[in-house]
């Protein structure tokens, strides 16, 4: 079985952690109501910005991650609301 959610950036420029999955394989994806892009990494200091991790437009490719657990990874965005779609492939 597949398990997949969502990650929402409430307020722009403050970001948000992933949830708590473990799992090898993720793949992340802009959810396509996005107005803006939304921005995903970990910079180590459990924070990321425009300028220190990775763009996902709505139009855009999803990208896959290898980690121990979702929760790894940090979103932020350039508009209140913004999603990341993630579905765990292993």
């Amino acid at each position: 079985m597949a398990l997949s959610g969502q990650i929402t950036v409430t307020t722009a420029g403050t970001a948000v952690r992933g949830t708590s999955e473990p799992g090898r394989l993720f793949s992340l994806i802009a959810h396509p109501d996005n107005d803006d892009t939304v921005w995903v990494g970990n910079d180590g200091s459990e924070d990321i910005t425009n300028l220190n991790s990775y763009p996902l437009n709505a139009a855009g490719s999803p990208i896959i991650l290898a980690l121990a657990n979702l929760n790894q990874v940090w979103v932020d965005a350039d508009a209140n609301g913004g999603k990341v779609c993630w579905i765990k492939l292993e």
